[in-house]
């Protein structure tokens, strides 16, 4: 959109891998100045199924490098959600202090879906080769729903914690560890009056206010399915506060992460420079991730975010915008100004192939919307997307980023966030203001 938007050439185009099926990203850590991607794969077809981690690393985020398969499935177990971190203190003595162990937290799976727990694997060369750890599960509690383990070093607890969900109770656990074998459990987060759908992904990360250090608030994330704002599968956050224990949170209002169909399971990486946080997303749903044509891959991720949080109109928000190293790249972005006027306004993508894509702000309702319903496929699905929002009749900027199949709309500083996904087309798209 806005020119010719073909991914630049990488092992990993656009975010996909070359072939096969994708879905949720695992392990997001950066390591010796590489990004690791690991994701959920299925290295023998393009539908899901045989889960294992594929594996992409970027010193730039933007152009990755597609590794072979690095947590393979097994006759008995598949490799489900997780995350990866550096073993820097070496708590675990799978590594040394000089050559410290990449340790993957997985779900194993057992195929016949009677049990799901929590398993370690290690790596000493940087994540290309792994060894599964001889005494696992690290964490079993005889359930068949029981997953998606993301594991921090937390600077309150001075130790690992474990955020795991029990999906169909509505909770994320919150377990504590020295050495990643070894799990307490600290309490359990719930909001049953909240979202329908299972709770899948938990993320629970600290940013400060504006970037004051003393001003430091935590955010925890849960993606939902079904349930989402827009049907399917989405992502909804809480504010709040740690205190080594359990989280609490400012309020149980449900806010959505995304007001798109296609951003789900996204989690942060761990040890990002700069005390950066960064975020990555499964850009699908799962109301049709099946139906979406490969070529030969399915599923994609999102442009990686930054997060931060600022306050605004007396409220503490969380921002998400494009990381800096998206500028220059060759994929499409564009900035466009809103001024709010009595009928809507706003700006069309249009290309030779017949494909619309309408972007705009409606007074009447206070929206951000986005249309995809010129440019989608012949699958049963909600085309018009609207995210709430009051300008108090300022101006104010939205933000588009947009590839061969996607488009991502970051509104009012990254307060707005719609992701959705568009039939594929590498012909120019021509931009008019309405």
């Amino acid at each position: 959109m806005g020119g010719d938007c073909k991914s630049p050439g990488s092992a990993f185009e656009g975010s996909n891998p070359s072939r096969n099926w994708m879905n949720d990203p695992n392990g997001l850590v950066f390591y010796k100045n590489k990004y690791h991607l690991f994701f959920q794969y299925n290295p023998l077809g393009d539908q899901w199924g045989n889960m294992s981690w594929g594996h992409a690393t970027s010193s730039d985020l933007i152009n990755w490098q597609e590794l072979p398969v690095a947590i393979s499935y097994t006759q008995t177990h598949g490799i489900f959600s997780g995350s990866a971190v550096v073993d820097y203190f070496n708590t675990t003595g799978f590594g040394t202090l000089e050559n410290p162990a990449m340790v993957a937290i997985f779900t194993d799976h057992q195929h016949d879906g009677q049990n799901q727990s929590q398993s370690l694997a290690y790596s000493t060369d940087e994540g290309i080769t792994w060894q599964i750890y001889q005494g696992n599960p690290v964490l079993d509690l005889g359930m068949t729903d029981f997953r998606d383990p993301k594991v921090v070093w937390n600077t309150v607890n001075e130790a690992w914690v474990m955020s795991v969900v029990k999906p169909h109770e509505h909770k994320v656990c919150f377990y504590q560890s020295r050495d990643l074998k070894q799990w307490q459990l600290l309490s359990e987060f719930s909001n049953k009056n909240g979202t329908d759908g299972v709770w899948e992904c938990p993320d629970l990360f600290p940013l400060a206010v504006d970037g004051d250090q003393r001003k430091i608030k935590w955010v925890l994330f849960v993606s939902v399915n079904p349930g989402g704002v827009t049907g399917g599968s989405g992502t909804h956050f809480f504010i709040g506060d740690w205190n080594g224990n359990e989280f609490i949170a400012d309020d149980l209002t449900t806010r959505w992460l995304d007001y798109g169909r296609d951003n789900y399971a996204g989690v942060t990486f761990a040890d990002a420079p700069d005390n950066r946080k960064i975020y990555l997303g499964w850009m699908n749903n799962w109301d049709y991730a099946k139906d979406i044509p490969a070529n030969p891959a399915r599923g994609a991720m999102t442009i990686p975010r930054e997060l931060s949080l600022s306050m605004i109109d007396g409220k503490v928000t969380l921002l998400q915008n494009p990381v800096k190293e998206i500028l220059g790249s060759a994929i499409g972005d564009e900035t466009f100004t809103i001024t709010p006027k009595d009928a809507k306004s706003g700006i069309r993508y249009s290309n030779a192939n017949g494909h619309l894509v309408e972007i705009g702000f409606d007074p009447k309702t206070k929206e951000i919307y986005l249309d995809r319903s010129g440019a989608w496929y012949e699958i049963d699905s909600t085309s018009i997307h609207r995210a709430p929002f009051d300008p108090h009749e300022k101006s104010f900027e939205i933000r588009v980023i947009s590839d061969t199949g996607s488009i991502e709309l970051f509104a009012a500083g990254g307060q707005v966030a719609i992701t959705d996904l568009l039939i594929p087309s590498t012909a120019a798209y021509r931009v008019t203001p309405f």
